[in-house]
């Protein structure tokens, strides 16, 4: 089997993991220490990455049906390096009742290969997917934005 149908296979692991709802199918994809830079949150880094992904995911299958369906754009296979970056599709059917809710992120996550030969997420990366824009349109400068709503806080 070679590496980028491994990848592949875990990749499709993830994604039925959400589906299933099962916290530990899903963090048996990512390594034991990883990197979460998930959109709008803290980033976490380690042992801690894994403790605040475990609960984040908890929480969340408490709450909602999942269902995630996998866009991959590319997967780069480098040595015992990989990447792979596309979109992820979530939507959220609240258990108690209620509409579903779904959204986009980009994401971009790297890959290891451990000792046992097995590819797992070493480093994740997403952010909100917005609509496609012609190459000269007027878009906002996120920098920018983000320093006004950080002026912002703390008026009265």
């Amino acid at each position: 089997m070679n590496d980028l149908y491994k990848i592949n296979v875990a990749k499709a692991e993830f994604r039925e993991a959400y589906n299933t709802g099962n916290v530990n199918r899903l963090l048996s994809v990512f390594a034991d220490e990883f990197t979460d830079m998930s959109a709008g949150l803290p980033s976490f880094f380690g042992n801690t990455a894994h403790a605040v992904f475990r609960s984040r995911m908890a929480k969340l299958f408490q709450r909602y049906q999942v269902t995630l369906v996998v866009t991959i754009i590319a997967i780069r296979v480098l040595g015992n390096t990989a990447f792979d970056f596309g979109w992820h599709t979530l939507t959220l059917t609240p258990k108690g009742g209620g509409n579903p809710i779904t959204s986009r992120q980009r994401y971009f996550e790297s890959w290891q290969k451990n000792s046992r030969g097995e590819w797992k997420i070493d480093f994740y990366i997403d952010n909100m997917d917005v609509a496609p824009a012609m190459p000269d349109a007027v878009l906002p400068i996120p920098q920018i934005l983000d320093q006004g709503a950080q002026q912002g806080k703390g008026r009265a």
